[in-house]
């Protein structure tokens, strides 16, 4: 699974890397967020979860940096160790691969959303996509008790493992930025 959550780390930071400064106000497919929120949001991800990984605190929320590339450089080094997957989460209470998936979660729908929002392409391995549709599958009705989900889209019968990910985590997967006057 480090394999996964390095693929889709280096993915989105390079995502990140390409933002223009006039599109940090474009609205993303996850409501709560603009380009500048939804990078921030991952940069406060990647911090988060390196300090998970050191059996660490949860970690406030800091202002916009625009340095996701050296702080997913951190997180992935920090899930480099083989401690990092052992035992639980002293801050979540959960199994730390129930931790690292959340992160791997993190990584690629939110990778999604910003190259969905910035017109950039956007290519999800298909098996982290498998690994992810069936956690969050089990997770997904927890998640929206906690507000981190979003209720789901309704998705056609045709409908790719990824879009089916995507729905379950309450993003329409034909989403687009609503058309400029």
């Amino acid at each position: 699974m480090y394999d996964m959550m390095t693929q889709a780390a280096e993915r989105t930071a390079l995502l990140t890397t390409g933002v223009r400064e006039d599109q940090l106000a474009l609205p993303t497919p996850c409501s709560d967020f603009d380009v500048k929120g939804l990078i921030n949001h991952l940069e406060w991800i990647a911090q988060l979860f390196t300090s998970l990984a050191a059996k660490g605190p949860m970690v406030e929320q800091r202002e916009y940096a625009g340095d996701f590339p050296e702080r997913v450089r951190r997180m992935l080094a920090a899930w480099e160790s083989p401690q990092a997957w052992e035992g639980e989460s002293p801050a979540m209470g959960l199994p730390m691969r129930a931790v690292a998936m959340m992160a791997l979660f993190d990584l690629v729908v939110h990778g999604w959303d910003l190259a969905k929002a910035t017109g950039a392409p956007f290519q999800a391995e298909p098996e982290a996509v498998k690994v992810l549709l069936a956690f969050a599958e089990q997770m997904a009705p927890m998640g929206r008790q906690q507000g981190i989900f979003a209720e789901p889209v309704a998705v056609g019968q045709g409908a790719t493992e990824f879009d089916r990910l995507l729905a379950l985590a309450g993003r329409d997967p034909a989403w687009t930025p609503a058309p400029k006057d």
